[in-house]
C-alpha cells in the first residue's frame, strides 16, 4: 500500500468498520430490546408479512373465542330458565294431582286452582323476560321460523363463510316457551275432571320443556368444543408467529457482545492509524 500523507486510508477504512460494527450493536440493542427479530419491514420483508398475517388470524380468532363465550352464557340464561319452567311444571302436576282426588274439599281446591294459576303466570312471566345483552331468547326469538335477518349468529371463524358462523336459530328452534305454546293456557284444576284432564296436557309439556332442554345442552357442547379447537388453534398459530417474529435472546446477546468488541476494536484502530502519518514525517527530518 502506497504512503499518503493528504488522504489516511487506514483512518478510513477503520472508520468504516466502526460504523458497520455500531450499527450492528444498535440492531442487537433494539432486537433484545423489543424482544423480536423482525421490527420493521427490512429485517425480514417476508417473514413480516408472514407473520403479521398470523397476527391478524389470531386476534380474529380470540374475538370469535369471546364470541363463544357469549353464545356459552347465552345457553346458559335459556337453560336456567327452562329449568324454573320444568320445577313448574312439576308443582303443576302435583297440584293437578291433588285436585284430582274426591277427598279434596272445595275450598282447598279453590286454594290448589289460585296456586295454580299463579304458576302458569309465572311460567309466562319467564317467557316474557328472559334476555340476554338485551335480547330475548325464549320467547321465539330463537325460533327458526323467523325471517333469517332476525336469526342470532355467533361468528366463530375467520371469514364470512356460513361454515364460519353458528346460526342458533337454527340450531336450537326454540318457540315460545310459554302456556300457550306448551297447551297450558285453558286448562284448570277447578273440578275433578279438570284436573284429571290437566295431568296428561302437563306431562305433554313437560316432555316438550325436556326435549328442549335436551336440545339445548347439545347445543352447549358444540359450543365447549368449538371453543376448544379455537384455543387450540390460537396457540398453535401464536407459536408459528413467535418462530418467525421472536428474537433468540442468547443468540442476540452472543451477538451483541460480539459486535461490541468489534466495535471497540475499530476504535482502537482508529486510534493507531492516526499514527501512521508520523513515520512519513520522520523521513523529511
Amino acid at each position: 500500500m502506497p504512503n499518503s500523507i493528504a488522504n489516511n486510508i487506514l483512518s478510513q477504512t477503520a472508520q468504516r468498520f466502526l460504523g458497520i460494527n455500531n450499527e450492528k450493536v444498535g440492531r442487537s440493542i433494539e432486537n433484545v430490546a423489543f424482544g423480536t427479530r423482525i421490527n420493521k419491514g427490512s429485517d425480514d420483508v417476508t417473514g413480516l408479512v408472514i407473520s403479521e398475517s398470523l397476527r391478524s388470524d389470531i386476534r380474529t380468532l380470540r374475538q370469535a373465542e369471546r364470541n363463544v363465550n357469549d353464545g356459552i352464557s347465552l345457553i346458559n340464561v335459556i337453560e336456567g330458565a327452562l329449568n324454573v319452567q320444568s320445577n313448574i311444571l312439576i308443582r303443576l302436576n302435583e297440584l293437578a294431582s291433588q285436585s284430582t282426588s274426591s277427598t279434596v274439599g272445595k275450598l282447598e281446591r279453590q286454594t290448589l286452582q289460585l296456586e295454580f294459576s299463579v304458576l302458569i303466570e309465572e311460567l309466562n312471566r319467564i317467557s316474557d323476560t328472559t334476555e340476554f345483552k338485551g335480547r330475548k331468547s325464549i320467547d321465539g326469538s330463537l325460533d327458526s321460523a323467523l325471517q333469517i335477518s332476525s336469526h342470532i349468529s355467533i361468528q366463530i371463524g375467520l371469514d364470512s363463510n356460513i361454515e364460519s358462523r353458528i346460526n342458533l336459530n337454527e340450531e336450537l328452534d326454540l318457540s315460545a316457551s310459554n302456556s300457550t305454546e306448551l297447551g297450558l293456557a285453558d286448562i284448570s284444576i277447578a273440578t275433578t275432571e279438570d284436573a284429571s284432564n290437566a295431568i296428561d296436557v302437563i306431562k305433554d309439556s313437560f316432555n316438550t320443556i325436556s326435549k328442549t332442554r335436551g336440545n339445548v345442552g347439545a347445543v352447549q357442547n358444540r359450543l365447549l368444543r368449538i371453543l376448544g379447537n379455537l384455543e387450540t388453534t390460537i396457540k398453535n398459530l401464536s407459536q408459528a408467529e413467535s418462530t418467525i417474529r421472536d428474537a433468540d435472546i442468547a443468540e442476540e446477546l452472543a451477538l451483541l457482545t460480539r459486535n461490541q468488541i468489534l466495535s471497540n476494536a475499530a476504535v482502537s484502530m482508529m486510534g493507531q492509524t492516526n499514527f501512521s502519518g508520523q513515520n512519513l514525517l520522520n523521513l523529511l527530518q
